[in-house]
């Protein structure tokens, strides 16, 4: 009896949905790729602004960013990246000050002697730190308090925590803030104690170009701008998944690449725990405005700001990371704002923002003049970033649900990291592995080690 290669249906056109095609399809499945928008790559898609084609939020490429430079290798970029020493400001009382190097650090005026030893102690104690498990059980704010001290903690810490999790920082455990710090260490070990910072020429653009051609090539079908309304379970374990216009489909497998409460509202034959603790989950969300100006405005990659009458949350010169030559010889900002998923702001109009957030440049850079604003574009994402509470990892849900053949899988499964490319293509690798073991069902073949036959490199 002939049969057929298990089909396996993803949703979401990010890189967590297409590092997983790319792996799904190289153990000889059929896969068929759903991305509601017309184009791939999500939270790292790119946009034009002005005459300039750049990334919609802000990407940088670290040294240890294994997973990342690995797939990059795969598709012959990561010889082309582009690595620079960047440098790091900081605002606060009104003044910019720079972070970038130990003298600075010792230099910097709003911190006393003893409060930089102590903030230095807890940097450098965090970034060595390995059992990240403990932290899951204590809060942030104490944490720091305890190991940073309280002025350390309200001159430094507290608005920076503001500045990712807004009030919800309290909700926070010590492990997102180790997590944090873990990687930006492991960055400067990998770069021999230098912040440097990696971009490929064109940006994602180039990127998803190639990730796109190479899914084509091994056999990913593409459904752009083909929004999915529902999931559900058929017989024999087979799921039917419900176009937005009303079309059924029948896969083997379905995995949700989306938001936790986006795939509990997608899938109605989940269990109600399963619905409950999907919901569960608390995100942050982003306001990010991008701005192309006539040229660089900051001498800084990211001035981290800690003056609340700024109302965005750190400002991110692209162009003194980024040769300006792929930028048209302009320079290139982000203006990010954290938010809660149900804040009322992400209603405010595009008008409003840019009026808010160009008065809060000013305020920031008297210099700045209107007439240097070539280009200005709002990106809203509701569901961003889960917060990682007080024993997070406990309540992760897993991949594989109740329902036979139904996968969900997405950042909420980040124990031990941050949200960043990186750390999606490593969830990706992982959940493809767990996969690459699943049976098939009757009449249809597995044949993953026909597959690694027919993807071995011949060797040298």
């Amino acid at each position: 009896m002939q049969t057929e290669k298990q089909h396996w249906a993803i949703l979401g056109g990010g890189f967590l949905g297409m590092t997983l095609a790319l792996r799904l399809s190289r153990q000889c499945k059929r896969v068929t790729l759903f991305e509601s928008a017309p184009y791939l790559g999500g939270l790292a898609s790119v946009w034009k602004l002005g005459d300039v084609v750049w990334d919609r939020h802000y990407h940088v490429t670290l040294l240890s960013d294994a997973h990342l430079r690995s797939l990059l290798r795969e598709l012959g970029l990561e010889q082309e990246i582009e690595w620079v020493q960047t440098r790091t400001g900081f605002y606060t009382n009104s003044q910019h000050y720079s972070m970038s190097n130990a003298l600075e650090f010792l230099r910097f005026p709003p911190l006393t002697l003893i409060d930089k030893l102590r903030l230095g102690a807890t940097i450098l104690y965090a970034s060595r730190l390995r059992q990240w498990k403990t932290l899951e059980h204590i809060s942030v704010s104490d944490w720091l308090r305890r190991w940073s001290g309280e002025h350390t903690f309200r001159t430094i810490w507290l608005p920076l925590l503001r500045a990712k999790l807004g009030e919800n920082y309290k909700k926070a455990s010590a492990a997102f803030i180790w997590a944090i710090l873990a990687r930006m260490y492991a960055a400067r070990r990998a770069g021999m104690k230098k912040e440097m910072f990696g971009y490929v020429p064109g940006g994602y653009a180039t990127v998803l170009a190639h990730l796109g051609t190479l899914l084509a090539k091994e056999g990913v079908t593409l459904r752009l701008g083909e929004p999915v309304r529902k999931v559900e379970s058929i017989s024999q374990g087979a799921v039917s998944v419900t176009l937005e216009n009303g079309t059924k489909e029948v896969f083997d497998h379905a995995v949700l690449t989306l938001a936790s409460p986006l795939a509990a509202h997608m899938c109605p034959d989940l269990s109600p725990e399963e619905t409950r603790c999907l919901q569960n989950f608390e995100y942050q969300g982003i306001i990010c405005a991008s701005l192309l100006l006539k040229k660089q405005l900051s001498p800084y990659y990211i001035t981290n700001i800690t003056d609340a009458k700024v109302p965005f949350t750190a400002l991110i010169d692209m162009s003194a990371l980024v040769d300006r030559k792929y930028l048209g010889g302009h320079g290139l900002v982000y203006l990010p704002k954290y938010i809660p998923s149900n804040s009322p702001d992400f209603d405010l109009s595009d008008e409003t923002i840019e009026e808010h957030f160009l008065k809060g440049l000013s305020i920031m850079y008297p210099q700045f003049q209107r007439g240097d604003l070539l280009a200005f574009r709002v990106s809203r994402v509701r569901y961003l970033l889960p917060i990682p509470t007080i024993g997070y990892s406990d309540h992760v849900p897993s991949i594989s649900t109740s329902v036979p053949g139904l996968h969900i899988l997405n950042s909420t499964q980040i124990v031990n990291g941050t949200l960043n490319v990186n750390e999606t293509i490593q969830l990706a690798e992982t959940a493809a592995a767990r996969f690459a073991r699943f049976p098939a069902r009757a009449g249809v073949e597995s044949t993953a080690d026909e597959c690694k036959q027919a993807h071995r490199q011949p060797v040298a």
